[in-house]
């Protein structure tokens, strides 16, 4: 069982003011009250018709292919208003492959190179506890390690911030074969979705720092997307470091793609190769302040 700190002190006391300004906002019945009222309602046939229940508190029709915009809407606005109320202000964003174990459980790796790549859970969770430890250092509000809340690189990153006595969020998905989050991430920052779409936004509307391990789909997904907002000036460039270069230049030829004309030369200066923590925080450190493209080079 991991041991997880307590709450910030000022996630404790905004969350506390949030909850007694919404108090105050107006003088109308509160939804939970109504909510509460309706379950204890005599059971009658039509009170247990599905026409009578709360519209928000109908599950089933929140479920409707119609009611799509507004399951939309709530995963956007739940971690967004909960991340608020904690206080997080930035993030490092650490995406990378569930397949890829710790060092001493490598003998369980399904491959010699995904063996050989159990070195970078280990950077990724020390990446992790320096960044945490950054961010404590500067009040815990910036900086704060963000993940996909599962196995493997995921996992690493959330152990680090544990390692250094703060905070990590998780940003998990449903998925048919992985269906806990890590036990390292945050409780109260371990937040599911379903939607991809949204879940990537979550991951990029803080980010102060894109990190990216080796991995497969997902990962590479992940990483175009991030890479393709920050080319066409959709997102502001900011430290943008991929772990690995023997890695991720055996599978992506990108001077291939430089020299095909479909990407610019100067597309390859968005992103920097590392091979140690050390080495990532030092980039992030120096990389000045962050910049939109307000034009696509070679267009």
């Amino acid at each position: 069982m991991v041991n997880h700190p307590k709450p910030m002190h000022g996630a404790q006391n905004m969350t506390a003011e949030t909850d007694m300004s919404r108090k105050q906002q107006h003088p109308l019945r509160d939804a939970g009250k109504d909510r509460a009222a309706a379950d204890g309602v005599p059971v009658t046939p039509q009170t247990q018709a599905s026409a009578y229940k709360l519209a928000f508190n109908d599950f089933d029709f929140l479920c409707r292919e119609e009611l799509r915009p507004v399951r939309l809407q709530l995963e956007l606005l739940k971690p967004e208003i909960m991340l608020d109320e904690y206080g997080v202000k930035s993030t490092i964003v650490l995406f990378g492959g569930a397949r890829i174990v710790e060092p001493a459980k490598k003998d369980q790796a399904r491959t010699k190179t995904l063996a050989d790549l159990s070195r970078f859970y280990d950077e990724a969770r020390e990446f992790a506890r320096l960044m945490t430890l950054k961010s404590m250092a500067g009040g815990g509000q910036d900086d704060v390690v963000v993940t996909g809340g599962g196995p493997g690189v995921m996992e690493a990153g959330n152990r680090g911030a544990v390692d250094a006595g703060g905070v990590s969020i998780g940003l998990s998905i449903v998925l048919p074969f992985e269906n806990t989050p890590n036990e390292y991430v945050t409780p109260d920052l371990c937040f599911n979705f379903h939607y991809f779409a949204i879940r990537k936004m979550h991951f990029l509307m803080r980010a102060k720092a894109i990190c990216v391990f080796p991995g497969g789909f997902g990962t590479m997904d992940e990483l175009f997307e991030a890479l393709t907002l920050i080319q066409t000036g959709r997102m502001e460039r900011v430290p943008f470091l991929l772990f690995g270069r023997d890695f991720w230049t055996s599978i992506i030829n990108w001077d291939a793609l430089a020299h095909a004309g479909t990407i610019s030369a100067e597309d390859l200066d968005l992103f920097r190769f590392v091979e140690t923590a050390a080495e990532a925080v030092d980039f992030i450190e120096n990389w000045g302040e962050p910049s939109a493209h307000d034009s696509i080079p070679g267009r």
